[in-house]
């Protein structure tokens, strides 16, 4: 179930409800301007891209090729979503613009032999084909066809928040991530263990620490002295159980130093803000905004945070905690969840406040659905993101309030230059495999 969430990311039930589409379907791409932006190698922020592995004989033979979404997903991520032609004529050379069954099979026999042939480099070339030129890739560890410089690890840390163990399912797979096994015997013990667990992950070459822990409790992270968290600690190993508040003070107290010790050792902090994967997750509790109060914490202000997935339907709230110097946002989700012209609103917006704060993201994922895994996903993000980008700086250009010039420097920006310099990334500028 942990690793479904962990590869879905952040999907949305009520994703057509909550659209803006239409907003600026009055406004004509400029078509040079797209052009331009197209040859823009991108970096994603947050993608959850899984290792080049052989594919089994039998896979080609699987009676629903299109495979089968978990529950009721949201219509552009639906297995029949139509766009999903375009990413199998961009990536496999698909010859027909239909969805039949026996076409269907055809196009993925030709990705299966396609993951044969090109081996462990397979994850680059679908990079290659997106235009991509690094991705984050937030998964439990890196794997083959992921050694290369295009590719940079992003583990997740929330299982640290959780010492005592707990209920929820998401719990016990959030300390596997974090490698716990056991409850710790003192609050000094285990601060040590978090140290020694961050640097093991940025020797192994981490350039991020991620959370999702929205999926288990709100983003309220109240500031908590050390002394009221060891007193708690401290209860716990006398045996006695602590309450629902008392346990989240702890787990505020640990954010706090999970989020100072990654700030001293360079390491960006990525939170999972907006709605989940799943259909009651608590939409209300991701709310960006419930991140100010430790947002303005003096102690953090050494730490770079990035909300994923911009918050949406918070976005507004998102771009908002902009102006924040250490606070950068993405749009990894939105960009195969909502339509083009309603992602361009909210870039808009953004690049109207902080552009140098706004990162592009995929949030690819793989599951059950064979045509629409994380390769697929990744190529329509790259090409969706690019028109919504165009779109977008083609208003503010017609409005008076941008050169074409600053267009596609704030293009190359969002797509490139502002991750690459969050990050610290160096890659090299690869020449694509077609």
């Amino acid at each position: 179930m942990l690793n479904r969430i962990s590869c879905r990311g952040c999907l949305p039930f009520i994703a057509g409800i909550l659209s803006w589409s239409g907003v600026f379907a009055q406004t004509s791409v400029d078509r040079d301007l797209l052009t331009q932006i197209e040859k823009i190698r991108a970096v994603d922020n947050h993608a959850h891209v899984t290792p080049a592995r052989v594919p089994e004989t039998a896979e080609a033979e699987r009676p629903d090729p299109l495979g089968r979404e978990p529950f009721a997903y949201p219509m552009r991520l639906l297995v029949t979503n139509a766009e999903y032609v375009d990413a199998w004529r961009g990536l496999y050379e698909y010859k027909y613009l239909d969805m039949a069954p026996d076409h269907t099979r055809e196009v993925l026999k030709t990705k299966l032999s396609l993951m044969r042939e090109k081996g462990d480099r397979f994850p680059s070339w679908v990079l290659d084909k997106a235009n991509i030129a690094a991705v984050l890739v937030n998964m439990p560890s890196l794997g083959p066809g992921q050694n290369s410089s295009r590719f940079h690890w992003v583990p997740r840390a929330d299982g640290f928040l959780f010492p005592f163990g707990g209920d929820d399912e998401h719990i016990g797979g959030f300390r596997k991530e974090a490698g716990l096994s056991s409850q710790p015997a003192t609050l000094a013990a285990y601060l040590e263990t978090i140290r020694s667990r961050l640097d093991e992950w940025q020797a192994g070459g981490a350039v991020a620490i991620k959370f999702a822990v929205a999926y288990v409790r709100p983003l309220d992270f109240a500031p908590v002295a050390e002394t009221d968290a060891l007193r708690l600690f401290e209860r716990h190993a006398q045996g006695v159980s602590l309450s629902a508040p008392e346990y989240k003070s702890v787990q505020d107290f640990l954010f706090h130093f999970l989020a100072r010790e990654a700030g001293r050792r360079g390491l960006i902090v990525q939170i999972h803000t907006g709605f989940g994967a799943e259909p009651y997750f608590n939409i209300g509790g991701s709310n960006p905004m419930l991140l100010e109060p430790m947002l303005n914490d003096p102690a953090l202000r050494g730490t770079n945070f990035v909300l994923l997935h911009g918050g949406w339907p918070f976005d507004r709230e998102a771009g908002a905690l902009l102006m924040k110097p250490n606070v950068y946002a993405d749009f990894s989700s939105q960009v195969f969840l909502r339509s083009t012209d309603a992602l361009s609103s909210t870039l808009r917006t953004w690049l109207e406040w902080y552009p140098g704060k706004v990162l592009f993201g995929s949030d690819a994922y793989s599951e059950d659905t064979p045509l629409a895994n994380w390769e697929e996903k990744i190529w329509l993000a790259s090409r969706t993101s690019r028109e919504a980008l165009a779109l977008a700086l083609t208003q503010m250009m017609n409005a008076g309030e941008i050169t074409r010039a600053r267009a596609v420097e704030l293009a190359q920006m969002v797509l490139h230059d502002n991750a690459t310099r969050l990050y610290g990334l160096q890659h090299p500028v690869a020449t694509a495999e077609r």
